[in-house]
């Protein structure tokens, strides 16, 4: 690492994180979030089940109000990169625990990583085209965690009222103050444990089509509130 990027992670991990959280923390609190199916996910693991959060990294900055409006601390994978530590330490201020790993750099070592963090914390968030895309395409790695766990995978729709759009590859998106979020918890789906090759790529897909539909769905809402 050259001298400039090791000066600008150490003034980021040491003096931008608190303030950057303080302020989201202040944004957070001017939205109104409308929670549906919490109850069904707390049942749920209350009963002694596992579940997978799944969401679009598109709207993962929704993750800031999950573990309050589930009253839980779910588990989420993050990078083991140098940017990684910084988003670490913010995740771990919302609530989340974070899993350090990649899914590019010794894969199977995070998912067993993954798969450790579900049994530990019983739920877990998973952005499921992330983190460098394409969108909305469910990459393998949600369904060999829900395989190897037993994890219900519960797709979360997550849906802005108002947001801001910014120009990534995944045309990122943050509510705007003072807006309204709906945060929707789909139908479980259960992927078995033993798939053949051909079954992996279908169940996968499935949960690809389920996502589409089912944030379109949660986007067109707000004509009808």
């Amino acid at each position: 690492m050259s001298t400039i990027k090791a000066i600008k992670f150490f003034v980021a991990k040491h003096f931008l994180i608190s303030p950057a959280y303080c302020a989201c923390r202040l944004h957070a609190g001017t939205i109104h979030v409308i929670a549906d199916g919490v109850e069904r996910i707390r049942d749920h693991i209350a009963g002694g089940g596992t579940l997978i959060f799944a969401c679009w990294h598109q709207r993962f900055f929704s993750g800031f109000w999950v573990p309050r409006i589930f009253g839980m601390n779910p588990c989420i994978m993050i990078s083991q990169s140098r940017d990684g530590d910084v988003v670490s330490d913010v995740v771990a201020r919302i609530g989340w625990v974070p899993v350090r790993g990649s899914s590019s750099r010794g894969g199977k070592k995070a998912l067993q990583e993954m798969i450790e963090g579900v049994k530990r914390t019983r739920m877990s968030g998973h952005i499921v085209d992330g983190p460098q895309g394409p969108p909305h395409i469910v990459k393998p790695g949600l369904v060999a965690l829900a395989s190897q766990t037993g994890a219900a995978v519960c797709p979360g729709y997550i849906s802005y009222e108002n947001p801001w759009v910014f120009n990534s590859w995944d045309r990122f998106m943050i509510p705007k103050p003072f807006s309204r979020v709906l945060l929707k918890a789909g139908d479980f789906i259960y992927v078995p444990k033993d798939l053949d090759e051909k079954s992996f790529e279908e169940t996968r897909l499935a949960i690809e089509r389920t996502m589409i539909e089912g944030y379109a769905e949660a986007d067109a809402s707000w004509k009808h509130r």
